[in-house]
């Protein structure tokens, strides 16, 4: 009988651990932070309000943080564990919106929510957001943005701006790091297009 209960309990103890799963990783978080302009212009460019938005498709939608290896650039996976705070299109609109501000770009810049009638519109489509995971790390952001008057839907402005800037290594963190630098650059390059108009 000792030894039959024994057994059970060998049996029992095999099966429990034949059926206990993996520990699952604990979810991280990302947002990104822009750095706003050194300096803002003496007077808005834009008279008037500006609304921005910005649109993205497939994987880049959502909010699984993307990446590709070096040595197979055109298969992209999206992180199971690593995700942005908000959706990308959210988060990038908003960090447009604070560093249109910063930048003194018009008199008023905001968020579709505001229902602010505006007079003109920055449609923004995120064309790339993602880690490139190799011996040289780096992320790469390319955005489409266009600025329109909203009666007349005349394009006053459209450029396509992709960026790739080096990591310190291969983490999800450097890379969002990167990603900040490279948004940076793309939003002051933005404004001096729309200084140029």
């Amino acid at each position: 009988m000792k030894k039959s209960i024994s057994t059970f309990a060998a049996v029992l103890t095999a099966l429990l651990t034949a059926c206990a799963q993996p520990e699952v990783p604990a979810e991280r978080f990302y947002r990104l932070q822009i750095q706003p302009p050194e300096a803002s212009l003496p007077q808005p460019g834009i008279q008037g309000v500006v609304e921005v938005t910005f649109t993205a498709e497939g994987i880049v939608d959502d909010r699984n943080i993307n990446y590709s290896k070096a040595e197979t650039p055109n298969e992209v996976s999206g992180y199971t564990y690593r995700l942005w705070h908000k959706p990308p299109k959210v988060m990038l609109r908003d960090q447009l919106i604070a560093y249109l501000r910063a930048a003194g770009v018009a008199q008023k810049v905001v968020a579709p929510e505001k229902r602010a009638s505006p007079q003109y519109l920055i449609n923004g489509q995120i064309k790339r957001l993602e880690m490139i995971d190799g011996s040289v790390p780096h992320a790469i952001v390319a955005l489409e943005l266009a600025l329109v008057e909203a009666r007349t839907d005349k394009l006053l402005t459209l450029g396509v701006y992709d960026v790739s800037v080096t990591a310190r290594s291969n983490a999800v963190a450097d890379a969002v790091a990167a990603m900040e630098k490279a948004l940076a650059d793309i939003f002051a390059k933005f404004v001096e297009d729309i200084k140029k108009m």
